[in-house]
This record gives structure tokens, sequence and C-alpha cells, in this order.
């Protein structure tokens, strides 16, 4: 028996923890522009292999981190079917790290708690002239599984770009 040695279920003990390093393209050099409208991210079929190992809590969300720039956002992961050695992450969000294609990015597995409460400013008036913003707002923040304090998303409408910064979250800066 290994009573004491936390191998309870195979889950205690062992770290639970996934952090990686891969090279950052936009999902647009994926051929998957679409997923612009979120953050989703594609990780390579090997992330998931790791994740399934460290049984992971559900739903996968992730730290995105640029050491080399000192800044960080939140994302959740639609498929593992990136090249090894590489991620894709909607280019809004390569904007908010302030990296361009091929730099180098930290992932890492992280828990958020559900949020209570987020405050939006939109970065131009033309948002507040279409007929009803916030249903537009409500429909395009179905594609986000996770947001971030400072970040500024983008929400695609009417052959249109609007872009909200993110100025606050509750119950903490990160939250889904």
């Amino acid at each position: 028996m290994m009573e004491g040695w936390g191998f309870a279920g195979g889950r205690g003990g062992f770290p639970r923890r996934f952090e990686e390093q891969y090279h950052c393209y936009s999902v647009a050099y994926a051929d998957k522009a679409h997923l612009e409208k979120g953050d989703k991210i594609l990780l390579p079929p090997s992330a998931f292999d790791t994740l399934a190992r460290l049984q992971v809590d559900y739903p996968m969300l992730f730290r995105l981190s640029s050491s080399n720039k000192g800044t960080m956002t939140h994302s959740g992961v639609l498929e593992f079917t990136a090249e090894e050695g590489s991620c894709y992450i909607p280019f809004w969000m390569m904007q908010n790290l302030l990296i361009e294609e091929g730099n180098v990015i930290t992932i890492t597995n992280v828990s958020l708690p559900k949020a209570t409460f987020v405050k939006l400013q939109p970065q131009h008036v033309d948002f507040l002239e279409i007929s009803n913003p916030r249903a537009v707002l409500e429909h395009a923040l179905r594609n986000f599984s996770c947001v971030t304090k400072g970040d500024v998303i983008c929400v695609p409408y009417n052959s249109k770009n609007y872009h909200f910064e993110l100025k606050e979250v509750q119950p903490q800066d990160a939250a889904c």
C-alpha cells in the first residue's frame, strides 16, 4: 500500500501544472481567421498528451505571458492541432502581449473564478451608434472563455471591428 505518499487516485503528490514555451503565430497562419472573434488558441498535440496525464481542471484555461515584455493575458483552447513547438493565438492577443509573429511565449494552465462583474470601455464612440450595442456585446462575449483586466478585445460587427478595454474584472483581475 502507498499510504502517506500522496498517490490517492493517481493525482495527489504529483504536480498538476502545465507550463511550456512556444513560438507564437496569429491564427491567420493556421487558416483559422474566424478565431479572431474570441480568445481560443491552438496548441500542439503534445500539449494535450501532457494535460491529459496531469488531469487538469476543465475548462482548460491558460495564462499566456511574454517574459521579454512583461505582459500576460488568458485564454481557452479550441484544438490541439498546432505544429509541435508552435501555438496560434488571435492577433488582438498578440497586440496585448506586445509580441510579433514567431516570438516565444510561456503558456501555463490556470484555474480562474467565475466572473461576477466586467466593466468595458469602448475605444471609440462609433459602437454606441449601432442599434442595439448591448445585444451585440453580449453575443460577442460568448466567444470568450475568460477575460483579463487591461486587455483590449476586438468585437467584429457589420464588417467593422470595435475595440474595448477591460477596465475592471471581478472577483479578481482574470476570470472566466
